[in-house]
């Protein structure tokens, strides 16, 4: 009998821990999964997430598979993982799927969610969930930025310094296609703002990295044209500071409309 393939829908507050991937200096989102699984199938698990959040990175619905011999049904793993898993983490939908799926590999594409807020004194209570960026902002300045970074580009001077092993000549590189991106304003609060993209896939900090560099745009202390070169560039000398890692929202994982009907079923 094949083994079962279970697939996890999660949300979770990145604050205090060390970011998805497990990790020895601290606790993460993957550990403390594969370590309350293990307690429930009596049998050690790997978990596959849909990405790799960093530390302070939150999440509102990632997916992660997982293979197990446990006969328990399906429902049974939302319920056990929430009575155990810290508040901080919550399993959202437990499905199980096909032999195949696997929450990386499966996944079409990302929609990450970056909050910020540009007033003068910040609500404490937003302050792990929203990045402080006090200056004036005005969204029509990062308008023609946004829709430059629309479509495939090579995305260098956004991806994280040595993440990545450039000597390598397979695979995409620092190519990405991103197929929306937005700059919302919060219509019931002031000075509350979103950056929103999805893309086939993302480089290390590149939604940080953009939206370092688009705040700038935003308060006036660089031109769209500036940016454009940036852009040009792939350097991520070129480009403006990391945004600080609690705006940052993982807010869904994107697959084909046959996996999606699967893991829904």
């Amino acid at each position: 009998m094949s083994r079962r393939n279970i697939c996890l829908r999660i949300a979770y507050d990145g604050t205090g821990f060390c970011g998805w991937q497990r990790q020895n200096n601290g606790p993460s989102i993957q550990g403390v999964l594969e370590e309350k699984l293990a307690v429930i199938t009596q049998e050690p698990v790997q978990v596959s997430g849909a990405g790799r959040t960093d530390a302070g990175v939150h999440a509102e619905a990632m997916s992660a598979n997982f293979h197990t011999n446990a006969t328990m049904p399906v429902a049974a793993f939302q319920r056990a993982l929430n009575s155990m898993l810290p508040k901080a983490v919550r399993i959202l939908e437990a499905a199980e799927t096909t032999a195949d799926f696997h929450a990386r590999f499966s996944a079409i594409g990302k929609t990450y969610r970056y909050d910020f807020f540009t007033g003068s004194v910040q609500n404490p209570a937003e302050r792990l969930y929203r990045t402080h960026a006090p200056c004036t902002f005005l969204p029509e300045r990062v308008q023609c930025c946004l829709d430059l970074l629309l479509g495939t580009h090579d995305f260098s001077s956004f991806e994280a310094v040595g993440t990545r092993d450039r000597s390598k000549t397979e695979g995409r590189g620092a190519v990405r296609s991103l197929f929306l991106t937005e700059c919302v304003a919060d219509a019931a609060r002031s000075e509350h703002f979103s950056f929103r993209f999805t893309g086939d896939g993302f480089l290390r900090c590149m939604v940080r990295n953009l939206a370092g560099t688009l705040l700038l745009v935003g308060a006036g202390r660089l031109s769209s044209e500036q940016f454009a070169t940036i852009l040009a560039g792939k350097d991520r000398k070129l480009a403006g500071p990391t945004a600080p890692a609690c705006g940052l929202f993982l807010e869904k994982v994107h697959y084909s409309e046959t996996e999606t009907r699967l893991l829904n079923r």
